[in-house]
């Protein structure tokens, strides 16, 4: 009773006002807060892509600096001629390595962070500097190997293995007067500082929370801000993923060198993008609560001002009984409640009428169930009833006869004894009911009537649509075979088709053919939808090509048609395989 004085009109529209608004406020707070935090973390990722490009754009003026240094240092007109000397045989002197040094050496001040420039000849002797120093115990053979390689392009080769604080890098140098054949090598130290990227990035606005390393191919550190712990080979395997190290989440951005192929790795905290977000959801929460604690009190003065009217016309209605309804004749103010007792004294005058009108549609939908009942119970009489014939043929001995009476069985049950959604069926079991057909017209045509079906096993499966075969086929016993005097063939074959992933179902026929003029007839009533025939009104065939293109759409061409006089007729459709 309680629960029941509290379930009134005022009461389900109020709450439903309510609820609805709270489902609304909710549902936009989620959107806006989903919106706008996405709105900023794109904008950060946005910014931090500009940082990698940025950084990369730096590394590789860096990279071209060294580049063109060491190639005016190749193409030097005295090292080009000191070294085709060394290559004519030419022993350079002491002296001439000297002035060779001192050469190199100019070079080396046009850049800073250049820790040695040095020349070494083509079997790997030392030039500058003046020590006795082999090529191949300064670097391993692979990198000798991609210098050569490089034929004269300069070769990266990562950190130096006898320093640690140094990169190294190589190239060979061509002769340029001697056809460009390899003349030496120029071997260049630089120090790790040269490649600092953080101190050019951060004067352009790069965020300083951000860490960044520069490794090589080998995955030694070049250059480095990341933390201890933050190792390399872990970062190596992501890519603008998110990524715990230390137990703080980072974005990774890697970029890798176009130059010389090291990797370099941007690591921004993942709490650098949520920034802003928590103000975003106080502002949120707080509107909703605002805008919530005002839609409450509309809502109550709202379902007030609908209900009021409504309470007025129940009092007004409480008298009425069924059987012994009054006329309301209070006069609302609103339309809408007039509106409402007009309605409800035209119920008064329409009740009987209604009633009336019910029970005849209940004695109709009886009759209808009833037959429909009857209609259920024909099929399954027509198919015990052949049974019967069946099983008194095959006790008189009339094997031939009992099984067309088998087959005439199946033939129905196959039409009839479908549910409606079952329209779809295989290949394999079309072929076996245009086969029934088939035998039982074999038996009233006897000898004029010789037929053979064709299909690969691997086709019986195929879906189709159900009653596509056997009207073409009973077309074929019709206007082939029954115009004949001889003996009359219907062939039946499935077969793969020249479009892929499609196969051909071919009807075909020996009978009197027909004239390219009736052939063209019959294409062009196909298209229209209606084929006259002297001996039927051509609803068979039409209704397969209806039904090809309803099923299969622009999957299927129709069927096609192939006759000639006194050469039979085919006709032909493809479906898919799927």
């Amino acid at each position: 009773m309680q629960l029941g004085k509290w379930n009134t009109l005022r009461n389900q529209i109020f709450l439903g006002f309510v609820l609805v608004m709270c489902i609304i406020l909710i549902l936009v707070g989620i959107f806006m807060f989903d919106r706008v935090s996405i709105l900023l973390q794109n904008n950060v990722e946005k910014h931090i892509q500009q940082t990698a490009v940025q950084a990369s754009g730096q590394l590789s003026a860096l990279l071209k600096q060294i580049d063109m240094l060491t190639s005016q240092v190749a193409t030097d007109a005295a090292i080009q001629s000191l070294l085709a000397k060394e290559v004519k045989g030419e022993r350079i002197s002491f002296n001439m390595r000297q002035k060779l040094q001192q050469e190199v050496r100019k070079y080396e001040a046009y850049a800073t962070g250049i820790r040695s420039m040095e020349l070494y000849t083509t079997d790997h002797r030392s030039l500058v500097p003046l020590l006795d120093i082999d090529l191949t115990n300064r670097v391993f053979d692979k990198w000798i190997q991609e210098a050569n390689q490089a034929q004269g392009k300069l070769v990266w080769l990562g950190l130096d293995p006898l320093d640690s604080n140094t990169v190294i890098a190589m190239r060979q140098v061509r002769l340029m007067d001697d056809s460009f054949t390899h003349g030496g090598y120029v071997f260049i130290r630089i120090e790790k500082s040269y490649f600092a990227l953080s101190d050019r990035t951060t004067t352009s606005g790069m965020n300083t929370q951000e860490k960044m390393g520069l490794f090589d191919k080998a995955g030694g550190t070049i250059f480095s801000t990341l933390d201890h712990g933050m190792k390399s080979d872990q970062m190596f395997q992501h890519n603008g993923d998110n990524i715990e190290i230390a137990g703080e989440q980072f974005i990774l951005i890697k970029r890798q060198s176009v130059e010389t192929g090291w990797p370099l790795v941007i690591l921004t905290p993942v709490s650098y993008t949520t920034e802003g977000i928590s103000v975003l959801r106080t502002g949120i929460i707080v509107s909703g609560l605002a805008g919530g604690i005002l839609f409450l009190v509309l809502s109550f003065a709202l379902s007030t001002m609908i209900t009021r009217p409504i309470l007025n016309l129940i009092k007004a209605m409480r008298g009425a009984r069924f059987g012994n309804l009054k006329y309301n004749d209070s006069s609302p103010t609103t339309v809408e409640l007039q509106e409402l007792n007009y309605t409800y004294n035209q119920l008064v005058d329409h009740l009987n009428e209604l009633i009336e009108v019910v029970y005849q549609k209940e004695i109709i939908q009886s009759r209808t169930e009833l037959k429909a009942l009857q209609a259920q119970i024909n099929p399954h009489f027509l198919f015990n009833t052949l049974e019967a014939f069946y099983w008194a043929l095959d006790e008189k001995g009339e094997e031939e006869l009992a099984q067309i009476v088998i087959a005439m069985s199946d033939l129905f049950r196959y039409v009839i004894n479908k549910t409606e959604d079952d329209v779809w069926v295989t290949i394999g079991e079309e072929l076996d009911h245009a086969a029934r057909y088939l035998k039982i017209m074999k038996m009233r045509m006897l000898d004029r009537l010789s037929w053979t079906i064709n299909m690969d096993e691997e086709y019986r499966h195929v879906p189709l649509p159900k009653l596509l075969v056997q009207p073409l086929v009973e077309n074929a016993i019709l206007y082939g075979v029954e115009q004949r005097y001889e003996q009359g063939m219907v062939q039946v074959g499935v077969q793969p088709s020249l479009r892929q992933g499609y196969i051909l179902i071919t009807i075909s026929d020996n009978g009197p053919g027909m004239s390219s003029a009736m052939l063209d007839s019959i294409r062009f009533a196909l298209r229209e939808g209606y084929v006259s025939s002297p001996k039927g009104n051509g609803v068979g065939i039409v209704n397969v090509e209806r039904r090809l293109r309803l099923y299969y759409g622009d999957k299927t061409e129709g069927l096609i048609i192939h006759s000639e006089e006194e050469q039979g007729t085919t006709i032909s459709f493809e479906i898919p395989m799927t």
